[in-house]
């Protein structure tokens, strides 16, 4: 193959390469990531992604190869990200929230996306219905809504006489309008004030933080890009001695107290399984989409005990992961 030849091959912006490999042609397929957050702090979820594509017989860099472009919190960002990545034709685009998820239909609006968790798509406009999709968008929808309320009774529930809640949250992700929304009944219900910060920037967290009082508690709205920078604000929470509590349950591996809600990493792995069938031929339209089934509760003692918070016997017993 002359060098003109190969370049043209593999910087042409392609979707599929075409290669020989022991006598028998095989095609590489492109495979495009947008999401919301960091590429370090992630590298877990697209771990969990390669893992699924191995399990449906597809290995990177043999049977496809990913382009993953990060906003890093900066959802004004997904415009651009969009375009580029459409720019290159992959055969399926994954998107990790609904800004992402409308920006991605926007710049490619025939070329099939597979969702990773979305806060109400049909509310969005991004299906139909979870049901019959109608369009070229699929995947995993979020059961967010529900679970973080339920974080916030669970706060309650280990600090009872808890009378304020601060809430982190981006404003920028569209389906945090809804949480916000049920978070103000379910407060009110409880007789719980909660007190909103708006996330601006990863630099910005420090200063959020250390405003907090330390009579207070901080929950956490399950952001792409705040759980990407999970670590940053468990340190800073525990530092401050507020006990926070999420919707996703990997915040207590780096220090939160109380995670409820689906397994980030398995909605990933479950994502390309929707890769695996529309690469097969399937369409979008006819994939319906999927809520998380399995829900887990998970409580980390190491900081109850730092806290010195009592966790109940009761609630230790139906935790599916204690984190000693």
């Amino acid at each position: 193959m002359k060098r003109r030849e190969f370049i043209t091959l593999f910087g042409g912006g392609a979707a599929a390469w075409t290669f020989s490999a022991h006598g028998q042609s095989q095609t590489m397929v492109l495979v495009g990531v947008l999401g919301s957050g960091f590429a370090r702090s992630s590298a877990i979820l697209i771990d969990a992604f390669k893992e699924g594509m191995r399990d449906s017989g597809l290995i990177e860099d043999r049977n496809y190869v990913l382009d993953v472009r990060w906003a890093e919190g900066d959802y004004e960002r997904f415009g651009t990200l969009a375009s580029e990545l459409a720019q290159r034709r992959p055969k399926v685009m994954v998107v990790t929230t609904i800004a992402a998820g409308l920006a991605a239909r926007q710049a490619a609006p025939t070329t099939p996306i597979v969702m990773t968790g979305l806060i109400d798509p049909v509310g969005a406009g991004l299906v139909t219905s979870l049901s019959r999709p109608g369009g070229n968008v699929t995947g995993l929808s979020s059961i967010t809504q529900d679970t973080t309320v339920k974080a916030l009774e669970l706060l309650r529930t280990v600090i009872p006489g808890l009378k304020t809640v601060a809430v982190l949250f981006n404003p920028l992700n569209p389906g945090n309008r809804l949480i916000i929304r049920d978070l103000r009944n379910q407060a009110a219900a409880l007789q719980t004030t909660i007190h909103l910060i708006e996330f601006k920037r990863p630099d910005s967290l420090d200063g959020m933080i250390n405003s907090l009082g330390e009579d207070s508690a901080l929950l956490v709205v399950g952001d792409a890009a705040l759980i990407d920078l999970r670590e940053q604000i468990a340190t800073l929470a525990l530092r401050r001695r507020v006990p926070t509590a999420t919707p996703i349950p990997e915040f207590t591996d780096v220090g939160g107290l109380i995670g409820y809600g689906p397994s980030r990493r398995e909605i990933y792995r479950r994502a390309a399984s929707y890769v695996k069938k529309i690469l097969d031929g399937a369409k979008p339209a006819d994939l319906p989409v999927e809520q998380p089934t399995l829900i887990e509760l998970s409580i980390n003692m190491r900081t109850a005990k730092t806290l010195d918070i009592t966790i109940p016997d009761s609630l230790i017993a139906r935790a599916d992961r204690v984190i000693e």
